[in-house]
């Protein structure tokens, strides 16, 4: 059982003892506080709530409504959705912010409660605090039985996100449809089922092979779109018969592809395909992406004219940094792909438009398509924590051991070489240490991950026995 409170939201693991886990009580204690923080913060008294498909997310859905209408916040209930629907869904509501009943790429065992500003934006590690503070004081003042909060749902959400994407400039129905792609679909039996294949049908792909698209919530692998979980997909795409592999994960934020020769495009190239499209179209410009994130983003915004910059991991810390930049685009290497002509959020259905353009436009494979950008390999590792361990502690002694290069440390511990780097990070939705190491080399990558896990493992060895 676990329960993490971090800036990624209130994620948990269904059943058990409550603070210990997601439960009925801790569901209802965080959903009170956040709704008492947004009404404080914004004197608004509406929200939009939706979920993935997971088999808690209606439960947990109904107990997150119930509890805002008992604070007299009117509740807009998108029902199944997907996170980027309702982060746009906020704002055209005028809402005062938003609650997303996810828990993205974790099993099935997990949900979790994402929180968004009025914006449609996830709140800040600041305002996260705020939250936390409430909830843990309890004190959430609920209303008289005259001044509860009213229900309501919406149905065309996901048609309306659809729309404002064919209506984005740089999205090309006609040259999509022109090409007659014939490509299959991986939706993990969630809300990506119902939203991706409505997208393809309106940007004109009238040849699509579901799997796995019945929203049901069981998963029939990890739903984290990695490519060891992708084999299926894969396999079924080396036959021959399609043009494209399309996988995203359960709140259709992340957005993985498969080349036609059955190879995954690779999870960072989904970014820096769609932003090397985009920064062509735009005659340049600058892209931010996470210090987890490829150097090929760097490279293909600077081939373009425009400049890169690198924030730390977390959705919104790279939403501010492309505030601050003025960028056009940025996102995540976990084929999380913002674009604020739409909006500030990962869209991996934005993605999917913006790269079906750029693969149309491109006149060829997509197979031919990732052979034109540099070829980096990231090797992602992790190491699972025990309460004994001290992060904090470990990672400064890596640091330390590191002292003579380069060093980032607005996140974890990120360690620059010559031609490669080493990202090192305590999850904010796992309790793990991520190690993320890039190469030119897959070697290269992969002995300099096993060196920097084998430094942490003395080092935790060496705490213990202290």
């Amino acid at each position: 059982m676990a329960l993490i409170k971090s800036i990624s939201g209130i994620r948990g693991t269904i059943g058990g003892q409550s603070g210990e886990a997601l439960t009925p009580l801790d569901v209802v204690k965080f959903s009170a506080a956040y709704g008492s923080w947004m009404k404080a913060k914004t004197g608004k008294t509406s929200i939009v709530i939706g979920h993935d498909a997971r088999p808690s997310g209606d439960m947990v859905s109904r107990l997150v409504a119930a509890t805002l209408q008992g604070l007299g916040i009117d509740v807009i209930d998108l029902g199944l959705s997907t996170t980027p629907t309702v982060e746009m869904t906020v704002t055209e509501e005028q809402a005062g912010g938003g609650i997303i009943i996810t828990a993205s790429h974790n099993p099935v065992q997990w949900n979790a409660l994402k929180l968004l500003n009025d914006k449609g934006e996830f709140i800040s590690g600041d305002e996260g605090a705020e939250v936390l503070k409430i909830a843990e004081e309890e004190s959430f003042q609920f209303a008289e039985v005259k001044k509860l909060g009213e229900y309501s749902q919406r149905e065309d959400a996901i048609e309306k996100h659809i729309e404002k994407i064919l209506a984005l400039p740089l999205v090309d129905v006609e040259a999509i449809k022109k090409r007659n792609f014939t490509i299959a679909v991986d939706a993990v039996n969630s809300t990506g089922g119902i939203a991706v294949p409505q997208l393809l049908n309106a940007l004109g792909v009238k040849n699509v092979e579901k799997f796995f698209c019945e929203p049901n919530g069981l998963f029939p692998h990890n739903p984290e779109p990695l490519p060891e979980h992708l084999t299926h997909i894969c396999n079924e795409i080396s036959n021959g018969r399609f043009d494209l592999g399309i996988v995203v994960d359960p709140d259709v934020d992340r957005l993985a592809l498969i080349s036609d020769n059955g190879e995954p495009f690779g999870e960072e190239y989904t970014l820096v395909a769609v932003a090397d499209y985009v920064l062509k179209q735009n005659g340049g410009g600058n892209t931010v992406s996470n210090l987890s994130s490829s150097r090929a983003l760097k490279d293909v915004t600077v081939k373009r004219g425009g400049t890169y910059e690198a924030a730390a991991v977390g959705e919104v810390n790279v939403v501010d940094k492309m505030k601050e930049t003025n960028a056009i685009i940025g996102g995540e290497g976990n084929g999380g792909i913002i674009y604020p002509e739409l909006h500030y959020g990962r869209d991996a259905l934005v993605g999917i438009a913006l790269f079906l353009t750029h693969l149309a436009k491109f006149g060829k494979s997509a197979a031919m398509l990732r052979s034109t950008y540099p070829n980096y390999y990231i090797s992602k590792n992790k190491i699972e924590l025990t309460p004994e361990i001290d992060v904090d502690r470990v990672l400064d002694e890596i640091r330390q051991r590191y002292a003579k290069q380069p060093v980032n440390t607005i996140d974890g511990v990120k360690i620059e070489f010559d031609e490669e780097w080493v990202h090192l990070r305590k999850s904010n939705t796992e309790p793990i240490i991520r190690i993320y190491s890039e190469s030119a080399s897959k070697a290269t990558a992969e002995h300099l991950a096993n060196k920097i896990i084998s430094d942490i493992k003395e080092v935790i060895s060496t705490k213990i026995e202290e």
